[in-house]
């Protein structure tokens, strides 16, 4: 077990928890009509959000070096886990017996699915012609979350469609940071001249404008489990379609590891209902 990797994750999930909560009560306190970045520049708190992004992003990156996409990604899921006393502490209310039972459900199904999944790693040199469709079918979604989320529907739900395009284009951007970590080996020209290195800069600047609208149009318990989902979905999604990842499991193990996904995803949208339905 590559407990490195699992420790670098865990660590980018806390920052990146940290950055979410800091980042929306910055972002919603900025009316919908004014102009988001240029009122969110002047917020100490929303810096503060930033520079808590940047550390998990390069713990994040780390972990990638040491470690499979397939083992990174779903760590990060336990961002939702760490947010919930920050928010508490911020809003004043009350973590209820329900939302911890379900914060340790999710975290027994991440262990299980590190433990009978067993995800090997891949490769990170995949050709063009390898990421061509998966790229346009993840551009794709996340156009369509996009136009959902700036629709005029439900505040609820715009959050959710804003948090879930940042997300992926999140997800997108941590399997290409395995790559273009890989490139700095081969010199700095080798990092420059890679399409992979203008993907991850164009898929981060987007993800995280998306998700400043997310956090600004509703409440984080809509955006930040939508963000938190996605981005391992698309992170895997590459990762088993491009980078040739998989789950060293016979079939009882996969289907143990297939309940435990379904666990993790089930777990984090009812923490999200809780934390909504205590406001």
């Amino acid at each position: 077990m590559p407990y490195a990797t699992i420790v670098c994750s865990l660590i980018a999930a806390l920052l990146f928890a940290c950055a979410a909560v800091a980042q929306q009560h910055a972002a919603s306190s900025v009316p919908e009509g004014e102009s988001l970045m240029s009122e969110l520049i002047r917020k100490p708190r929303w810096w503060a959000g930033i520079a808590g992004d940047g550390g998990g992003y390069a713990m994040q990156a780390i972990a990638l070096s040491l470690g499979s996409v397939l083992i990174v990604q779903p760590l990060l899921v336990s961002a939702v886990v760490f947010a919930l006393p920050l928010a508490a502490r911020f809003s004043g209310r009350r973590i209820t017996p329900r939302m911890w039972a379900l914060a340790a459900a999710l975290t027994g199904a991440l262990a299980v699915f590190l433990v009978v999944g067993n995800p090997s790693e891949g490769k990170s040199d995949a050709p063009f012609s390898e990421w061509a469709v998966p790229l346009i079918v993840l551009l794709v979604v996340v156009g369509v979350a996009t136009a959902g989320g700036l629709a005029r529907i439900e505040v609820g739900l715009r959050a959710l469609l804003l948090g879930a395009a940042g997300g992926l284009l999140f997800g997108l951007a941590a399997a290409l940071t395995k790559d273009v970590t890989d490139r700095f080996g081969s010199g700095i020209w080798s990092v420059l001249t890679s399409w992979q290195t203008w993907i991850l800069i164009a898929s981060g600047i987007v993800g995280v404008y998306l998700q400043q609208r997310a956090f600004q149009v509703g409440p984080l318990s809509a955006s930040l489990p939508a963000v938190t989902i996605a981005e391992p979905l698309a992170a895997v999604f590459v990762g088993m379609t491009v980078l040739d990842e998989r789950l060293r499991a016979d079939a009882l193990g996969i289907g143990v590891t297939a309940a435990a996904v379904v666990v993790m995803a089930v777990a984090t949208l009812l923490l999200s209902r809780s934390q909504a339905q205590s406001a």
